[in-house]
């Protein structure tokens, strides 16, 4: 009884149900392992005795909580203060309010921000406390809209080095805003990725989320580029050279995408402009971008610098260098100052570029924008859990429980942050980390957005199915961003496909924050509130497509806990093998009653594209790499009939006056159905608009598929370039429906 008090103070859960109606126990030595993570030591029946204590000596007795949230209509709870306390607050403005007694009603009435409340009592303690006034919802997007969902990499043009770069993104919302009417652009994680060779191509797994990849960067697009002169101009001329016919072998030599080889090219051309120097008003520019970022960037661009010389795995470097705070590091900090200055200026020409794609979105008329996406987790050896070792749980990985289609649970290969040092850091990191995502964004879609609830911890060295749920201050976590996102006067989208726990879609609307749904997964699964299970059958779907490395990400062989579940799953599979047979599936949803708050696409990055759907080429691409979870006849018959029930549906709702059997036409099609619902914002695969095959990610392989590694292509697989998209009479015919349907 008393490890399981000692773990429910400090937020794990000592059961989870798998499925309804069951219930499962925490094992007592994972409990054990996660308090350990936490600092506590459960070991023995005397430790626990200790521990309880100890939290009663300390966090039981504290006067203020290790965070104070407060927002309008919802001031904090501080009756346990003693009579005759009284409350001042330092403003995050450099003002002080003494307030007296305490009056929680007093501090929702302060400007919104990050301030310090501190606590006397008439016996001389005192208590400081981070304050948080938050305001109640995040903003909203302005009025209906859509727009393309893309992989920026795989959106090359005439002009890129291998891979889509910012310089295509801008090209993108320049053209797709004047010409399409479009209102935003999202786009995958930009995150600065751990360095190879070979560098993991997933954007869900990178070294850094408070820092984007210079990997990004157009390279003529920088000032600096028009003053090479002599060796250098020969040399940047060269690589140019070189680019092009990297990129003529991906756009016609039929070759992925390399990152690797994009970067070197990349690496060595910004070498050469880091050595021109800047002129006044530039260098007076990257000096305020260096004071703005401060310590963030300076050990960003340290960790950059050090795995030049020590390699990426900051656990494996010399004992002085682990410590971003060590006498060895600040020796060698000292020594690699021109290295960590070419990593700080990389940070800030891409920077520079992603305002300049933002900018060209919002003189084309959108109004959103850019829609960053925010990864779940990061690596475990990168840049931010070398700088914020003190935020992270060691030891442990983040993932997903056993449920009805994945018997061995997920784990995702992710550190997760501790709630108790974000709480105590008056949430520092998580505020720096959306602060930088926002800067250059119309919105922000957060992957796995149940994390600010809570996330499944599994201790290192065991399988996932022997993890624990830990919560998070979910109050706290949706204030933190609702404060940044008004301060950036930008929407939020949460991804919450899959199994989500009751009471969390509720909490997430009422703070204003989107949901996600996608078409196919938009049933009634009998299953009565919309948080326990509307979407769970299929939508676990997308929660297993999350499993690899990371959501939305790729696995690794030996990460993979069982193709059945994880590989398939991404796509629905899962949702097929439990659903029944034909004739007594579950209803498809009306687009009435779909909810408004909700970004609506038809499929995602790790789900088929619609033409794969309606042509079977992605049951076909899955039989072919021994993915399926059962008999190939009944996948397809499976396949089959969701399709000709989702046809039908369109016909009886006039949404395919062209008739059956005109793929190109079923994809209008669709996107009538997105229109006919509530959603706020309605999103485009942009390869769905000129007939892709082929998903960007197949979850449950690694080398079986070359997963984030594809460019855009055409039904018959040959890549299209930004130009040809622009002039493709598909793409055009397409959003033609979009654009008409909102008139």
């Amino acid at each position: 009884m008393g490890r399981a008090r000692l773990a429910r103070l400090h937020g794990i859960a000592t059961s989870y149900a798998p499925s309804p109606g069951k219930s499962v126990q925490t094992a007592d030595d994972t409990v054990v392992a996660v308090l350990a993570a936490l600092g506590v030591d459960a070991s023995t029946p005397h430790a626990v005795r200790t521990a309880l204590a100890a939290y009663e000596d300390g966090a039981g007795r504290a006067l203020l909580p290790r965070t104070v949230v407060a927002r309008p209509d919802r001031p904090p709870d501080l009756t346990g203060l003693p009579e005759g306390t009284v409350l001042r607050v330092e403003t995050e403005g450099g003002g002080t309010a003494d307030l007296g007694a305490p009056d929680p009603a007093a501090l929702t009435r302060l400007p919104l921000g990050i301030h310090v409340l501190e606590a006397r009592t008439p016996g001389g303690r005192t208590a400081r406390a981070p304050l948080i006034v938050a305001p109640d919802r995040v903003p909203a997007p302005p009025g209906r809209s859509h727009g393309f969902l893309v992989q920026l990499y795989s959106l090359l043009s005439r002009r890129s080095w291998g891979m889509g770069d910012l310089g295509d993104l801008a090209d993108l919302a320049a053209w797709s805003g004047r010409a399409l009417g479009t209102g935003f652009v999202q786009l995958n994680p930009l995150h600065a990725a751990v360095p190879g060779p070979p560098t993991d191509p997933s954007p869900y797994r990178p070294s850094s989320r408070r820092f984007p990849d210079p990997v990004h960067l157009r390279i003529e697009h920088i000032p600096e580029y028009a003053d090479l002169a002599g060796t250098a101009r020969l040399r940047a001329d060269e690589l140019a050279a070189r680019a092009h016919a990297l990129r003529s072998e991906v756009l016609e030599g039929g070759a992925l995408i390399d990152r690797d080889a994009v970067w070197a090219l990349k690496r060595e051309a910004l070498e050469l402009l880091w050595a021109v120097p800047l002129s006044p008003g530039r260098r007076a520019a990257y000096c305020d971008f260096l004071a703005e970022q401060g310590q963030a960037l300076e050990d960003h661009a340290t960790w950059c610098a050090i795995a030049e010389r020590h390699g990426p795995d900051w656990r494996g470097w010399p004992d002085g260098l682990r410590d971003p705070r060590s006498p060895g590091t600040a020796r060698l900090r000292h020594r690699l100052l021109d290295r960590i200055d070419f990593h700080c200026r990389l940070a800030w020409l891409t920077d520079q570029q992603l305002a300049a794609a933002q900018r060209a979105a919002r003189d084309a008329g959108m109004a959103i924008g850019l829609v960053h996406d925010l990864a779940v987790g990061v690596h475990p050896s990168g840049a931010d859990t070398w700088a914020q070792q003190d935020a992270f749980a060691a030891g442990m990985s983040i993932g997903a429980p056993p449920d009805a289609f994945n018997a061995r649970g997920q784990d995702w290969g992710l550190p997760p942050w501790r709630p108790d040092a974000l709480a105590a850091a008056g949430y520092a990191p998580y505020r720096e980390l959306l602060r930088g995502l926002l800067r250059h964004a119309g919105a922000l879609r957060i992957d796995h957005v149940m994390g600010l609830f809570r996330l499944w911890w599994v201790p290192e060295g065991r399988p996932p199915t022997e993890g624990a749920y830990v919560r998070y201050d979910g109050e706290a976590m949706l204030s933190v961003l609702a404060l940044e996102a008004q301060r950036a006067g930008a929407a939020v989208i949460g991804e919450d496909l899959g199994t989500v726990e009751p009471g969390v879609r509720d909490a997430l609307a009422a703070r204003g924050v989107l949901g996600t749904s996608v078409l196919w997964f938009e049933r009634d699964y009998g299953g009565g509130e919309r948080d326990a299970a509307p979407r769970a059958e299929a939508a676990d779907a997308a929660e297993a497509a999350e499993a690899s490395d990371g959501p939305g990400a790729a696995r690794a062989p030996e990460a993979v806990s069982d193709g059945s579940a994880t590989g398939p799953a991404g796509e629905g599979v899962a949702a097929r093998e439990a659903a029944p047979g034909p004739g007594a599936a579950a209803r498809i949803l009306a687009p009435g009653e779909w909810r408004s708050g909700c970004l609506a696409t038809v499929t995602t990055h790790d789900l088929p594209t619609t033409a794969a759907r309606l042509t079977g080429a992605d049951v076909a691409l899955r039989e072919r790499l021994g993915l399926l979870t059962g008999p190939p006849d009944r996948e397809r018959s499976r396949a089959t009939y969701e399709l000709a029930e989702w046809m039908g549906e369109l016909v009886r709702r006039g949404l395919l006056p062209e008739g059956q059997g005109d793929e190109e036409a079923a994809v209008k099609g669709v996107h009538r159905f997105l229109l006919r619902t509530p959603a706020r914002m309605v999103g485009v695969w942009l390869p769905d608009a000129v007939g892709d095959r082929r998903p960007q990610n197949l979850p449950g392989t690694w080398d079986e598929y070359p997963n984030w590694r594809l460019p855009i292509a055409g039904p018959d697989g040959r890549p299209h370039t930004l130009e040809e998209l622009a002039a493709s009479p598909r793409l055009h015919a397409l959003m033609r429906e979009l654009s008409d349907g909102y008139r």
